[in-house]
């Protein structure tokens, strides 16, 4: 008599929400597979760190494969997914293959967005994978390095002005590090300047940074930064960007590195499907989260836009991207069990957490708002708890610490060859 074959689940994408689908099932009577283009799982929330010469990036990075080893229904591939055929329930590669499912769950995330100025990537990098964040810090750290050699001071100027471009939680993030790297890291140094000269520009279309927060904490983020020296232009946006300069409304401003943090689109995940999507590129997913007219198959995290009671979108962070794997992962197994009928998802708010420097943050839970030196080491304590692993949480621990007492980064390598993009 023959057996039938275990129901095969694939996982298009290993990030929070991916890999919370492989793990809820994975003890379950399914035959699990999780393609991503990396081999790596990446904590995303510490990237900028690494960005800013706080962290190495084995630190905050971990195979995939071994995140799921011990999970013998679960089976891994380095691949990358360039379409799904809904009709025939298959799942295509870039290199011609193609891989039957029987639900799919897509977790594909996203990349940057430049608001149809797609010719500015090259001169402003944007901060979503590991090579991002090495890029940025060899830019960063090479600045200073060029700064050191030039005896024009105009030119030197230039070296040493840094524009951030968005205003968001990452921006902010980014903004903040920068300044207490030519503050405090690089003061004794160098030989030929004064690394206090260095100039960070934070630029904001809206009129406040943050946007996401409550409109104290974002006010309190602003002088935060000001008072580390960051000028934080509000409601002026980017109108041109080269290799050497930015246009910010309508004023140019030379400057050697500049960098990109105000938007994202969605990966092409409504396009293989050739379903309703909004302006990012996310799916506009049914209430139980499967994707319009394709009952077997999901899309959750920064590849779907789900809707909150209030109106308001969830937001695409990493504890909302885990809610929504695991209420997928819930919904396919009470599909096993003969209940096509589940209710929609709820998602609960995590809260929102953004940290200025080394010894400010805001953290908002609605309930509750907290800024400075206690919301710093609140923000700390939340990152270190969703590391994986003891050994990554005592090496960022430990790590932290040290620049909190000492100021300095250990991790300032300049890699990747030549800094000209």
């Amino acid at each position: 008599m023959a057996v039938d074959p275990p129901h095969h689940v694939v996982i298009v994408g290993a990030g929070f929400g991916g890999l919370e689908v492989a793990r809820s099932l994975a003890k379950a009577p399914f035959c699990i597979t999780v393609i991503d283009r990396r081999n790596h799982h990446l904590f995303q929330p510490l990237l900028y760190q690494v960005a800013t010469a706080s962290l190495a990036t084995s630190e905050i990075a971990w195979p995939i494969r071994s995140l799921l080893r011990a999970y013998a229904n679960v089976t891994t591939l380095l691949g990358t997914v360039v379409g799904v055929n809904g009709p025939e329930k298959k799942v295509l590669l870039e290199d011609g293959a193609a891989l039957s499912f029987d639900t799919l769950v897509l977790a594909t995330g996203v990349r940057h967005a430049y608001f149809g100025h797609d010719e500015w990537e090259p001169y402003a990098p944007g901060l979503k994978t590991i090579e991002d964040a090495t890029t940025i810090r060899r830019r960063i750290l090479s600045a200073f390095e060029q700064a050191e050699r030039t005896p024009d001071e105009a030119e030197r100027a230039k070296f040493l002005t840094f524009v951030i471009i968005g205003g968001g939680p990452t921006g902010v993030e980014l903004a903040g590090t920068i300044a207490e790297l030519a503050r405090d890291t690089l003061r004794n140094d160098f030989r030929n300047f004064d690394t206090r000269q260095a100039r960070v520009v934070l630029v904001e279309a809206g009129p406040r940074i943050l946007p996401g927060f409550r409109e104290s904490l974002s006010d309190y983020a602003r002088r935060a930064l000001t008072h580390l020296g960051v000028e934080v232009l509000l409601g002026q946006p980017v109108t041109r960007c080269t290799a050497d300069s930015v246009e910010i409304g309508g004023q140019h401003l030379p400057a050697e590195t500049i960098l990109w943090a105000a938007g994202v689109a969605a990966s092409s995940a409504a396009a293989w499907l050739n379903v309703p999507a909004d302006r990012a590129g996310r799916i506009l997913v049914q209430p139980d989260l499967t994707v319009p007219g394709h009952p077997d198959i999901f899309a959750i995290g920064d590849t779907a836009y789900v809707q909150m009671p209030n109106g308001k979108p969830v937001p695409g962070i990493a504890p909302a991207a885990k809610q929504e794997g695991r209420y997928v992962a819930g919904t396919i197994l009470a599909r096993l069990c003969g209940r096509n009928s589940q209710p929609p998802f709820r998602y609960r708010d995590a809260g929102s957490l953004a940290t200025i420097g080394k010894r400010a943050a805001v953290v908002d839970f609605g309930w509750i708002k907290l800024t400075g030196r206690l919301a710093w080491w609140f923000w700390g304590f939340a990152h270190i708890y969703f590391l994986i692993g003891l050994r990554h949480r005592l090496a960022v621990a430990l790590n932290w610490l040290w620049i909190y007492f000492t100021g300095q980064r250990s991790a300032r390598l300049i890699t990747q060859g030549d800094r000209t993009p």
